[in-house]
């Protein structure tokens, strides 16, 4: 710069330095963010046999595909279809956002979202997911496990957990009606739900959301039973309310009809004062 009487000065630039600090911030910000992305991913971890077919370029040959989403629907799996010997567990998918939880002695990440295969008919397919999925993943999700499975003649199941609370009717609705069961289904479902279609404005969010409207996107059948309940944690009667959306598949599974005592004590919390939403 030049002063009144011609001399010439070097000068301090601050928005050079701005600029300069500014630039850095931004690339460490996109650092910070390319890497939260990669952690948030969500991976799927096949056995084997399964990842070896994936890998040849063979999908799943999936007639039925059983999804559980919430602790009473994942917990129903176990007590009255998982407690057989013909189930293989033969993968699980790792999801980590800002609700995952460390849990000691076990690896969350890992028996939270578990796919199991029937030994006798391995085109039925069931997955339970008790972890919490962030919206950025939930359709994340739902691409990367209908990629590997075949779509011609499928057939979904969802079964989700909800709470009564949540339920918006005109009517009065008393605790005593509670758990019951509304379904909604994509247009290429032709069979008949078991329980009464979900009432306008009620809707289906998460997980069930997502694989409904892939499915319709698709034209796969597909139909959600949402179980509406009061009781927060799982609880036997909630589980048993599940029941009636299976009795459709009688051939491909088999339904324990009446097990032990031992099995519903490991997975069905005694109802107490905590987990009454009315209390």
């Amino acid at each position: 710069m030049a002063t009144f009487f011609g001399e010439v000065l070097s000068v301090y630039s601050r928005a050079v330095e701005e600029d300069d600090e500014e630039l850095e911030e931004n690339e460490e910000d996109e650092e910070i963010r390319r890497e939260l992305e990669e952690k948030r991913e969500v991976r799927l971890h096949w056995s084997p046999e399964v990842s070896e077919a994936l890998r040849s370029g063979n999908k799943l040959q999936c007639s039925d595909f059983i999804l559980a989403v919430g602790h009473n629907a994942a917990s129903f799996l176990s007590v009255y279809v998982l407690s057989s010997a013909n189930w293989d567990a033969v993968g699980h998918a790792s999801v980590w956002n800002e609700r995952s939880r460390a849990v000691t002695g076990q690896n969350s990440e890992d028996s939270a979202c578990v796919f199991y295969r029937h030994k006798d008919n391995p085109s039925v397919l069931i997955c339970q997911v008790t972890c919490y999925l962030a919206e950025d993943q939930l359709f994340q999700w739902t691409e990367k496990v209908f990629e590997c499975l075949q779509h011609r003649q499928l057939n979904v199941i969802v079964l989700s957990d909800s709470s009564v609370a949540d339920y918006k009717t005109a009517d009065y609705l008393c605790s005593s009606s509670a758990p019951f069961l509304r379904s909604l289904h994509t247009s290429a479902f032709s069979d008949q739900p078991v329980c009464q279609p979900l009432e306008q404005p009620n809707i289906v969010t998460g997980l069930p959301a997502a694989v409904l409207n892939h499915c319709q996107v698709h034209r796969i059948a597909a139909v959600v039973y949402q179980c509406y309940s009061d009781v927060i944690g799982p609880d036997s009667v909630t589980m048993e309310t599940y029941k009636l959306a299976l009795t459709k598949l009688g051939r491909s599974i088999q339904l324990d009809p009446s097990p032990s005592t031992d099995i519903l004590r490991k997975f069905a919390r005694t109802t107490d004062i905590q987990s009454n939403l009315y209390v």
